[in-house]
């Protein structure tokens, strides 16, 4: 066929191309008429691969357990041998109080004079470390844990005098031969080094019912935080923890509370405070003493709550009685921090059940507790009074450092 011949029907080709031009111009302009949330055409489904792990729902994130160690009285006690065999990574060390001239820290413990723990206090531990069937301390008066009572026992912290001549003819620590009572010669504080390379910490506690806080008894200006500062730098702690006894004492409330603002304007340092809790929350004058600690400058990040645990022979929810009361006390601690939402209370809050008998605690228990403190997010879960059975305490220690 002839070049300049067209086969019948077809347009001649300049008007084929104008008119796809005049076509491709309408689709845009009908293009740019759509509105901005069109839908796109639909796409084939692409296949994606699943999510190794699924995200954690909010609030949902495991609370750490945090080990109570008396360092007087349970010398012996290795922080990095009990974090690789319990997982157990973080703790605290108590207690610190006044001493010498009452400006000078020094850690509380007494033995009795055949060598053993005082009763009240941790007593023989079996060979896996967990207090033997019998072994009951009795909870203190206003439902506290006495010294010595630990989540966690060592198998070697039997102070047997023979074995380890750690105690005078009169039954007593002999501190100044083994340096026990000092803050920086105290063998179970100077394992801190090795517990943090493992990737844990501790944390030393002031206060407790065996002794003064230093609080009340060092008055002279400056001298209370420097007193503080000492065992801040011996430790390189990153937190402490104030077991206050004495909110009553406005005077020791403001002094603790300024030094505490000057050290956090020194160095970055998390400050806990341990309360007993009571069926109606804290105490009225615990709750003020909050306030005005946060008034007076320093920043108390976590408050720990003693909370002691009715007997099993108690008819009735006994941990949905420790529940409502830290419910009470939650709300007082957010008006104390001064909250605008007082659901931001519960990660500022830990919880510390306190056992009265080894039997208090069963493993149903312990998963309530743990799943609790999951849900509401926690700060942390502790353990003081009589060690549980060991299945027990498996539970609580299986819990994220």
């Amino acid at each position: 066929m002839p070049r300049h011949k067209r086969e019948p029907g077809l347009l001649p080709r300049p008007l084929a191309v104008l008119g796809a031009l005049a076509l491709a111009a309408g689709t845009a302009a009908v293009v740019r008429l759509l509105p901005a949330d069109a839908a796109p055409p639909p796409r084939a489904p692409v296949a994606r691969p699943p999510a190794t792990t699924p995200a954690s729902p909010a609030g949902r994130a495991s609370a750490a357990f945090v080990a109570f160690v008396d360092t007087a009285r349970q010398p012996t006690f290795d922080l990095p041998a009990q974090a690789r065999r319990t997982g157990v990574r973080r703790y605290a060390l108590g207690h610190l109080v006044a001493g010498g001239d009452g400006c000078s820290p020094k850690w509380s413990g007494l033995l009795d004079r055949d060598g053993a723990a005082s009763p009240g206090r941790t007593g023989p531990a079996d060979g896996d470390g967990a207090a033997s069937p019998g072994r009951t301390e009795p909870v203190d008066g206003d439902g506290s844990a006495s010294p010595g009572r630990t989540g966690l026992v060592d198998p070697d912290s039997v102070l047997a005098a023979d074995r380890t001549g750690l105690v005078d003819s009169d039954g007593t620590l002999a501190a100044d031969r083994t340096g026990l009572l000092d803050p920086g010669r105290n063998p179970v504080a100077n394992r801190i080094g090795r517990l943090r390379a493992l990737g844990g910490d501790a944390a030393p506690v002031f206060g407790g019912p065996a002794g003064p806080e230093l609080a009340a008894t060092c008055t002279k200006p400056g001298g209370l935080a420097a007193a503080y500062r000492r065992v801040v730098g011996a430790f390189d702690a990153a937190a402490v923890d104030f077991e206050v006894r004495d909110s009553a004492d406005r005077a020791a409330v403001l002094r603790r509370a300024r030094a505490i603002h000057a050290m956090q304007r020194e160095r970055r340092l998390r400050v806990s405070f341990t309360l007993p809790l009571r069926r109606d929350g804290l105490a009225p004058g615990d709750a003020a003493m909050l306030r005005a600690t946060r008034e007076a400058g320093a920043e108390v990040e976590t408050v720990n709550l003693l909370a002691p645990v009715e007997p099993r022979s108690t008819r009735g929810a006994r941990l949905g009685l420790v529940a409502a009361s830290v419910r009470a006390a939650a709300e007082q601690v957010a008006r104390a921090h001064g909250l605008a939402d007082p659901g931001q209370v519960w990660r500022r809050i830990a919880l510390t059940p306190v056992l009265a008998d080894e039997g208090d605690l069963s493993e149903r228990d312990a998963r309530t507790l743990t799943g609790y403190a999951a849900r509401h997010g926690l700060a942390w879960l502790s353990l003081r009074g009589v060690t549980p059975k060991p299945d027990v305490s498996r539970i609580l220690w299986a819990t994220p450092p």
